[in-house]
C-alpha cells in the first residue's frame, strides 16, 4: 500500500513537470509569434510611410509634366505681322493639312500661307462648293485674317440688274449658314462693275450699281436667311477694283463680282481651322 502511494505521487509530480514545461514552452512561442506581428506591422507601415512618399513624387513629376505641356500649348509663335497661333492650334492645322490637295500645300511656303490652307478647306468644306465652277462662279481666298469669297454676278444678277436672281438661292443659304455658325463674325458685302458706265431713271452710275447689288444681297441675308442686321455691311466700289483689266468680254465678266469679306476676331479665325 504505501509503495503504491508512493508510485502514484511520483507520476503526479512528473505529469506536473511536463505540463509545466510545455507551458513555458508555448508561452515563449506565443511570444515569439507577438513579437514578429510588431515587427513586421513596423515594416508595413514604414513600407506605407516609403510608398507614400514615393506617390507625392510622382505627383509632382506628374502634375510638372503637365504643366510643361500646358506651357507648351498655350506658347505663341508670330504669324506674319498681324497675328499669333498657339502650339495647340498648330496641331489641328496639320491634321487639316493632312486633307489638304498636296498640290496646294506644295506651295504653302510659310506658317501663315499654310494657316490660310487651312481655313480655306474648311470654310469651302462646310459652305459645299462641289456643286459650283470655282473658276468662274465662285473663289475663297484669305489675306492675313480676312477670309473673302468672291461670287460672280453671273450667279447673283441679270445684266444690268441689281435685283438678286433666284439662282443666287443655293450659294447664299451656304453663306448664311457659315455667318450664322459665328456669332462674333462681321460681314462686308462689296459691289464691284465692270468699267461701262451705266446710266438709267433707277441707276446713276456705276457707283451707284455696285451699291444697290450690295445692299439687295444684304437684304436678301437678313430677310431670308436670318442673318442678324448689325453683323453685315454693304459697300460699293464700282469699277475701280478690277481683277483684270476691261479689255474682253471676259475680263469685264470677272470684273463683275459681289465679294463677301468675312471679318473674324482672331479667336474665330482660328477656329475655322477645325472640322
Amino acid at each position: 500500500m504505501k509503495k503504491a502511494s508512493i508510485l502514484l505521487m511520483s507520476v503526479i509530480v512528473l505529469s506536473s513537470c511536463v505540463s509545466k514545461k510545455k507551458y513555458v514552452a508555448l508561452e515563449q512561442e506565443n511570444g515569439e509569434i507577438k513579437s514578429e506581428l510588431t515587427k513586421v506591422k513596423v515594416e508595413n507601415e514604414d513600407l506605407e510611410a516609403k510608398f507614400d512618399k514615393i506617390q507625392m513624387r510622382v505627383n509632382e513629376y506628374n502634375n510638372k509634366i503637365k504643366a510643361l505641356k500646358e506651357d507648351n500649348d498655350v506658347k505663341f509663335d508670330a504669324v506674319g505681322d498681324v497675328a499669333v497661333i498657339s502650339n495647340a492650334t498648330k496641331r489641328k492645322m496639320r491634321e487639316t493639312l493632312k486633307k489638304v490637295d498636296p498640290a496646294l500645300l506644295s506651295e504653302a511656303k510659310t506658317l501663315q500661307d499654310s494657316m490660310n490652307l487651312a481655313v480655306s478647306y474648311n470654310l469651302k468644306k462646310n459652305m459645299d462648293t462641289s456643286d459650283l465652277d470655282e473658276d468662274d462662279d465662285i473663289s475663297i481666298s484669305i489675306d492675313e485674317t480676312v477670309v473673302m469669297i468672291s461670287i460672280s454676278d453671273k450667279l447673283l444678277f441679270n445684266t444690268g440688274s441689281y435685283r438678286v436672281s433666284n439662282k443666287a438661292n443655293n450659294i447664299l443659304q451656304k453663306l448664311a449658314d457659315v455667318i450664322n455658325s459665328e456669332p462674333s463674325l462681321e460681314v462686308m458685302v462689296e459691289g464691284h462693275t465692270d468699267s461701262r458706265s451705266i446710266s438709267t431713271p433707277q441707276i446713276a452710275d456705276n457707283w451707284d450699281l455696285s451699291v444697290l447689288r450690295a445692299t439687295s444681297v444684304v437684304r436678301k441675308l437678313q430677310n431670308q436667311y436670318n442673318v442678324a442686321p448689325e453683323k453685315l455691311i454693304a459697300a460699293g466700289r464700282s469699277s475701280y477694283k478690277p481683277l483684270f483689266d476691261n479689255d474682253s468680254n471676259e475680263n469685264r465678266s470677272k470684273n463683275r463680282r459681289t465679294r463677301v469679306v468675312i471679318l473674324p476676331n482672331i479667336n474665330k479665325f482660328f477656329a475655322l481651322m477645325e472640322d
